[in-house]
């Protein structure tokens, strides 16, 4: 990360327009192609400045995007959300949401990328290193189109293990969730405690006890046919594949949803649980531990392998994802 040249309190190029110029590396490994500030450079030139608040102080928000068969899936979706943290945080997006639409397209086509991901990064910008948010008189903006795998692909016909978090999510009334920003210590930490069990994913409580999230996605569980999900005032993250789940997979198939609070005994019991998330998708959780000291101290299996009905709705959102008409609302 370097500092830009000429005075590192100013802003590093103008956002008067959303792509101003575009390098071609020499060499593949240069990929991708990263719109930074107004400019489509080589990942090696992809540069913040160091007196950015989204560095200095985890101040910005972002959102992952998925691209399936080259289109952008929900994409005014991610758009909505985005626009509505910044408005939670007080920050203004530098363009416009048609010339930020044009920049992820640009991204996607400059990249090849036919299915793939985007992470879109809003900073604050530029300022002094206090606190004061209204002193970066411009935010960044960073989009990085390129490729993901978050799970292994057999854990998604196997199923995963998760473990219970001792770290309980932050309060709502401290940190709204449904704010996509850049502070994700809370669940990083969560995220630690589950490496060092030999997981790849978590199950965080609120202060109440109740189910809310993993460190990067949604819940569901599965009694007796019907969905059961936490709310969003539990201190979740309100997800666009959880509401496409909601929205659309259940009704293709049938399946009625509740939204509801529900605490870790009735997670345990379940028939099925599975997570849902833009890079994860949807991926059953077999097995949920819980730990003490760094301990193991229970283990719960829930299913041998993905339960019926996280299959059908995997295999229904694949259907989607993969046909001729992807959902870009």
């Amino acid at each position: 990360m370097t500092d830009q040249e000429g005075d590192p309190m100013t802003q590093a190029s103008s956002q008067a327009s959303p792509m101003t110029s575009a390098t071609t590396p020499s060499d593949a490994d240069d990929r991708p192609l990263i719109y930074v500030n107004g400019q489509l450079v080589p990942r090696s030139q992809a540069s913040i400045n160091v007196f950015d608040h989204g560095l200095l102080y985890g101040d910005g928000i972002f959102e992952g995007i998925r691209i399936y068969n080259g289109r952008i899936f929900k994409l005014e979706q991610h758009m909505d959300r985005l626009w509505a943290s910044a408005e939670a945080l007080r920050l203004t997006i530098p363009i416009s949401r048609e010339e930020m639409i044009a920049v992820l397209r640009r991204c996607v086509e400059a990249n090849e990328i036919t299915d793939g991901y985007i992470r879109l990064v809003i900073t604050r910008g530029v300022g002094t290193l206090g606190l004061h948010p209204f002193k970066c008189p411009t935010a960044g903006v960073v989009c990085i189109a390129d490729q993901i795998a978050l799970f292994p692909p057999e854990l998604y016909t196997e199923g995963m293990r998760v473990v219970v978090a001792n770290r309980p999510r932050i309060p709502v009334v401290c940190l709204d969730p449904r704010i996509k920003s850049l502070n994700y210590l809370n669940n990083i930490l969560a995220k630690i405690e589950a490496i060092d069990h030999g997981c790849l994913e978590v199950i965080m409580l609120n202060t109440e006890g109740f189910v809310t999230e993993g460190s990067g996605d949604n819940i569901f569980i599965v009694n007796d046919g019907v969905l059961h999900t936490p709310p969003i005032d539990a201190g979740v993250l309100e997800g666009i594949t959880r509401r496409f789940v909601i929205d659309r997979l259940s009704k293709d198939l049938g399946l009625e949803v509740r939204v509801r609070n529900f605490r870790l005994p009735e997670l345990l019991d379940a028939d099925e649980v599975f997570l849902t998330g833009s890079a994860a998708e949807i991926i059953a959780v077999t097995q949920v531990d819980q730990h003490t000291d760094g301990k193991i101290t229970s283990t719960r299996k829930i299913t041998d392998g993905e339960g019926e009905i996280t299959g059908k709705l995997r295999a229904c959102f694949r259907e989607i994802v993969t046909g001729d008409n992807i959902p870009e609302d």
